[in-house]
């Protein structure tokens, strides 16, 4: 079917009408099946995945007076916090540590890549440790589900990545017996390009030209409907071309995503880097009503590229890199990007309204190994899976903050005070989005699913009145 003309055919097969309507826009699903959320509508989180698993023992949870080879090569500095110290990586984090949280005794048993994904994103035991495509859903595509009656002109939902990273089984964000209709909206690339464009916002000349037709193509779906087998898909076939169409001509998406609107200034502090330039998308995309916006950070953009002693992303192994000259290249680029973002929020006002999440999918082991480099060829130091510690920092969602939530043990190994899963992270975002955890979907075989099976808000991190 030619879509510049108003001409039809006849009847249309039920593949050919879902072709008609699928633009392929994440987030923007079926909006009159959606069950409706509690409340607190306005609230938003950013969610900033580190893969491979950054290593706390180098950030956040430092062991001074752990042996030496557990503690590594940096020292803890003060921040302005008493009491609360991080890596001498990340200076500017510890001139804003009275705005972020540090949780230490968050951890699970999954230690491949795989398996540790699946547990973090899923809130679930997967079926097989390794492998990233999920048995249930990722957490934030629940999210999307029970979010996607919102209409904003923009996707509920958006995924930042590196370029050929935004598969959807790459990190786990796999959405399982929900359906395509809750991916996120993919934004790959690097955003500090010159070069760099979000695809899908706008109409190309062909689609331009093409547009009339395919509105008047959606005002020909009711009539074409008692042609059509009944099927739930179909019944909302329409709404989901319209919300589609809104979104290809939406000036309110082109605006939020487009970063030369920030003051050159604004876009120095965040740095120019894929770090950078993805945190400060994420705040004007909240900024601009997105609900969930999630950023991947695996390579920062090295001008020239990566050193061989440098990891592509926070895999840290003794065979990868050399952690202690890796750690010196990363952390710089993170220090800036993130503590831009936690400040952002805060001048800006959006500190209660947003809530920032800043993980990966576990720790490195407390102990260094050593290990030929595959890269340099000579021996070098090395962290090793360890889901059973890891730090996170969490901001923003009107939290007290400036604490240090939970501690591990002398040497970094596993959780001596409040031990806690990945659930419990999990009922924190939600409840901050007002979001019921128990709300259940039906799986494949039309069994009542939870979003979360388990778990409770941090106390720590719950809004002060």
């Amino acid at each position: 079917m030619n879509l510049g003309t108003s001409f039809c055919p006849g009847p249309v097969s039920r593949r050919e009408a879902i072709r008609f309507g699928s633009l392929a826009l994440g987030s923007l699903g079926v909006a009159d099946v959606a069950p409706k959320p509690r409340g607190k509508e306005d609230n938003s989180v950013i969610f900033v995945w580190l893969p491979g698993g950054p290593p706390h023992m180098e950030m956040y949870d430092l062991k001074p007076d752990a042996p030496l080879d557990y503690r590594g090569a940096f020292q803890p500095i003060r921040t302005n916090v008493p009491g609360i110290d991080v890596g001498e990586l990340l200076p500017l984090h510890a001139r804003c540590a009275d705005k972020f949280n540090i949780v230490r005794s968050i951890a699970h048993q999954f230690a491949d890549h795989g398996g540790g994904h699946k547990r973090f994103m899923t809130a679930r035991d997967p079926r097989e440790p390794s492998g990233f495509v999920n048995d249930f859903p990722a957490v934030p595509s629940m999210v999307a589900k029970m979010v996607e009656g919102r209409k904003r002109g923009i996707p509920n939902y958006v995924n930042g990545t590196d370029g050929g990273r935004q598969g959807i089984d790459t990190f786990s964000f796999g959405s399982a017996y929900l359906g395509n209709a809750v991916h996120p909206f993919s934004v790959p690339g690097n955003p500090s390009d010159p070069k760099f464009k979000v695809d899908n916002l706008a109409p190309t000349a062909a689609l331009s030209d093409r547009l009339d037709g395919r509105v008047d193509l959606l005002a020909k779906l009711d009539s074409w409907r008692h042609k059509i087998d009944d099927a739930p898909v179909m019944d909302s076939m329409d709404q989901f071309n319209r919300r589609a169409l809104e979104l290809v001509t939406s000036d309110k998406a082109r605006k939020a995503f487009d970063l030369t609107l920030e003051p050159q200034a604004v876009r120095d502090r965040y740095g120019m880097h894929a770090y950078g330039q993805r945190a400060l998308m994420a705040r004007r995309l909240v900024e601009a009503g997105v609900t969930f916006v999630t950023m991947v950070m695996e390579n920062p953009n090295v001008p020239g590229g990566l050193p061989k002693h440098v990891s592509y992303n926070w895999d840290s192994h003794a065979v990868n890199c050399h952690i202690f000259d890796d750690a010196k290249v990363r952390f710089p680029y993170y220090d800036q990007a993130v503590t831009a973002l936690i400040e952002d929020l805060y001048a800006r006002g959006l500190d209660k309204r947003v809530l920032l999440v800043v993980t990966g999918e576990f720790g490195r082991t407390p102990r260094v190994s050593y290990s030929i480099g595959t890269q340099t060829g000579v021996m070098q130091p090395g962290r090793d899976h360890w889901p059973n510690a890891m730090s996170m920092i969490v901001s923003g969602g009107g939290m007290r903050t400036g604490q240090i939530v939970g501690a591990t043990n002398a040497k970094g190994e596993h959780p001596s005070e409040r031990p806690m899963t990945p659930n419990d992270l999990w009922a924190t975002v939600l409840n901050h989005l007002g979001i019921d955890a128990e709300h259940a979907f039906p799986d494949h075989a039309g069994r009542p699913m939870p979003i979360l099976p388990f778990g409770a808000p941090i106390r720590e991190l719950l809004p002060v009145a």
